[in-house]
């Protein structure tokens, strides 16, 4: 049987972990009453018959007065909330002696009375948070539905206007936005979204869980930046709206800069042809109101999910306090669980019944509006299942382990090219599945984190599988590679082999059926895409962490790019290894991938620093800056070798290798905090020995000096160049691995410490002011 601490602890939601009962330290209080109660039985130890006789006759007295004695063992007083507090406070009070130690069970009921202030006090800040959301969607829902109606009266009114044939859209009676604010009673209706492309692009409107504060920065500087597209400023059910989408990808930005242009010749047009109120007739398609519908339906799931989490929370807190005040009971051999049971029972947290209705009202609201009244659609969608972990996976991660060690083992001596580029990656994609078993281990939210989908995430097993699978792949594809060199084939067609290896595993990856995890390829191929274009998409947390990990597998980049020329050019067929670093173009063009990665972070940098207004990102920018720089002057120190490029590529590489340990470990990691508790971390750690930290920043500071060895191009005696290069890449890619760990540490600390565990969706329709 489990535990139930383990239970407890394991069935939390991670990020709410501190708001919750601290079971292991009732358990250390409750400990030491124990310890105290046996050192005092076995000190006086009843042996005497006449004691024995009264305690049975004590115990079997029909008029005895102990559940008198019981119920006035403790009195909880209950405090209630005043104008500077959120909740009730409860203290108790010892009427009787209840344990051998008076001062131990002081303690431990003064920890028992902070546990459920704690408790109530973050449930009713959180039913608040919820509730607050659930009215604005509420609002949100009757704009919509209001705006649905529309449509369907005009498709029950049968228009067939020139207008309606051109575009499935209604028209709307609206005052010009000079005269809104000076004649608002006589704003109407509707008025016109933003953007025409927005219909496939819905879903990626969520915020990052990292920021949730940053509609409020978003909102003080829109004024000055173009974060989002506002429209006309329309009247429903009596108040000023607008409908605001975000600017998320380039595709809504250019749209949005079409469409303020094409509005304002439409209004110049048409403000001729108005009224003499000043009127105009203003469209709005059905695909722009889909865009809409996505994002309130995502914000209702959100709501839900965190529902269903303070739901949880409350459950497993009852719990939490039956059982304790079991082992008390058990311990002590009074009977004090029926006292202080009915207090928690008519606490807040378990009394209030606002987070139940709520909830049954979102699955209301999804069901009729956007299930078609498909209660089993509704719920698939509110609650998506896991998939579940098969034993299936684990036997054939250990068949395609053996497969590879076998096959690598005959392959060991060889060095191929094909097999050095693979070897990085998967390498790298082993180590991640080893950060997903570490970050499970010490519950680490890490799919809230990335926000992965149940889908689209990756168990490590399933990436240990895919590792061990690809790698057996490669190394029998190696092995008939030379044997068929062995049996007389050509060497043109038998270097075919590789390449086709490539195309094999590139048309897995866009393939689309749904075999080989396919929710998870095409979310890879999304953030890829995302990071190419970095300046014009709006970057999340997963982007940013996969560029990351670009930056460490510029080895594996600069060999595909050496091998697609070696394919294209057809130097395969001659022979000709050396042709693609002869050639004076395609060398630069390796340089020139050697720059992408850090480019592409540093972009990144800036379209954060743009959206957000933190001057971090800007410094966070000039750390790969730096990194280019040092890149450059190995560069052009390859190019000319002399002593004073060398000494610039020493003192440039020093700079940004210094500059990047001091972002690993103060930023990045957390650490290196003066007032810490712990020195030089910081206060709180998921790991509990302290010096495995002291050991990972020792351990990173090496490996970053490793990489300087690449910078400066160092070589070993009697060893090929290529293994030393493989060498020092392959310690790039572990720092890397190592790295992972910490920064989502980091990130999930920063989660925990504002109790943030479900995504803040901005919303399309927003009430504006007489002064906006």
């Amino acid at each position: 049987m489990v535990k139930f601490t383990k239970q407890f602890e394991g069935q939390l939601v991670p990020e709410w972990k501190d708001a919750s009962v601290d079971y292991s330290q009732l358990k250390k209080d409750l400990k030491k009453i124990h310890l105290l109660t046996n050192g005092v039985e076995n000190k006086h130890t009843e042996t005497s018959l006449i004691k024995t006789i009264k305690s049975s006759i004590g115990n079997l007295s029909l008029f005895g007065n102990k559940e008198r004695e019981h119920s006035r063992a403790i009195k909880v007083h209950r405090k209630l909330a005043s104008s500077g507090r959120n909740s009730d406070v409860y203290e108790t009070e010892l009427l009787a002696k209840v344990a051998d130690d008076t001062h131990a069970a002081k303690e431990f009921f003064m920890c028992l009375d902070t546990q459920l202030n704690k408790v109530n006090q973050f449930y009713k800040t959180k039913e608040k948070e919820f509730l607050e959301r659930g009215e604005c969607l509420k609002k949100q829902m009757e704009i919509l539905i209001e705006l649905k109606d529309a449509f369907k009266q005009k498709q029950a009114n049968g228009e067939s206007s020139q207008e309606s044939k051109e575009d499935d859209s209604i028209s709307c009676t609206i005052l010009c936005e000079e005269d809104s604010i000076r004649s608002r009673t006589e704003q109407t209706e509707l008025q016109e979204s933003c953007l025409e492309d927005l219909e496939n692009n819905g879903t990626e409107a969520l915020e990052s869980p990292r920021s949730e504060e940053q509609i409020k920065i978003n909102n003080e500087n829109e004024n000055s930046k173009l974060r989002t597209v506002s429209g006309r400023v329309f009247s429903c059910q009596g108040k000023n709206l607008t409908i605001k989408i975000p600017l998320t990808n380039p595709s809504r930005t250019f749209s949005a800069i079409s469409y303020m242009i094409k509005e304002d010749l439409i209004n110049q047009s048409s403000s001729k042809k108005s009224g003499p109120d000043g009127v105009n007739k203003l469209r709005i398609s059905k695909k722009k109101l889909s865009h809409a519908e996505k994002m309130i339906k995502g914000a209702l799931a959100e709501l839900y999910k965190g529902l269903n989490y303070l739901k949880t929370y409350r459950n497993l807190n009852m719990l939490a306090f039956m059982n304790i005040l079991k082992k008390f009971d058990k311990v002590t051999g009074k009977q004090i669980l029926p006292i202080y049971l009915k207090v928690v029972e008519s606490s807040y947290f378990n009394s209030s019944d606002k987070v139940i209705n709520l909830s049954d009202e979102v699955e209301e609201w999804f069901i009729k509006h956007f299930a078609g009244e498909n209660r089993r659609k509704a719920m698939k969608y509110l609650k998506p299942h896991h998939r579940k972990e098969s034993h299936s996976v684990t036997f054939f991660i250990g068949l395609f382990t053996g497969c590879f060690v076998a096959l690598l083992a005959g392959y060991i001596i060889v060095a191929h090219l094909t097999g050095i580029m693979f070897g990085l990656l998967f390498l790298h994609l082993f180590l991640y599945g080893c950060n997903i078993f570490m970050w499970r281990k010490a519950r680490i939210n890490y799919s809230f984190i990335f926000e992965l989908g149940s889908e689209n995430e990756l168990k490590f097993r399933d990436v240990f599988l895919i590792c061990t699978a690809s790698m057996s792949v490669i190394t029998g594809v190696m092995f008939a590679h030379l044997s068929l060199l062995a049996k007389g084939y050509s060497f043109g067609q038998v270097q075919v082999i590789p390449g086709l290896l490539l195309l094999v595993f590139f048309l897995i990856l866009i393939c689309p059926l749904n075999i080989f995890y396919k929710s998870s390829r095409y979310r890879l191929i999304s953030v890829i895409r995302n990071i190419v274009f970095s300046p014009l998409y709006k970057v999340l947390m997963l982007d940013f962490f996969m560029a990351d990990q670009l930056c460490s597998q510029v080895p594996m980049l600069r060999n595909l790019e050496y091998i697609a020329c070696y394919y294209i050019t057809g130097s395969y067929a001659t022979q000709d290894y050396g042709y693609c670093m002869r050639v004076k173009y395609y060398r630069d063009l390796a340089y020139a991938v050697s720059f992408l990665p850090y480019y592409w972070r540093a972009m990144q940098c800036a379209r954060r620093w743009f959206d957000e207004g933190e001057t971090s990102h800007l410094v966070n920018l000039g750390k790969y800056v730096s990194a280019m720089l040092a890149a450059g002057t190995k560069v052009a120190y390859e190019k000319e070798r002399s002593i004073g490029w060398l000494c610039l590529v020493v003192a440039m590489s020093s700079i940004a290798t210094i500059y990047q340990l001091y972002w690993d470990f103060v930023k990045d990691w957390g650490l290196l905090q003066r007032n810490s508790n712990n020195p030089w971390l910081r206060n709180q750690l998921m790991l509990r020995q302290k010096y495995i930290y002291y050991f990972s920043m020792v351990l990173n500071l090496v490996l970053r000096l490793a990489w300087l060895q690449t910078v400066l191009h160092s070589s070993f005696e009697h060893v090929d160049y290529r293994v030393t290069g493989l060498f020092l890449a392959a310690l790039e890619v572990i720092r890397r691995g190592h790295w992972n760990f910490y920064r989502l540490e980091n990130e999930h600390l920063n989660n925990a410490g504002k109790f943030r565990a479900v995504k803040t969706v901005p919303l399309p329709f927003r009430e504006v002011d007489e002064e906006d």
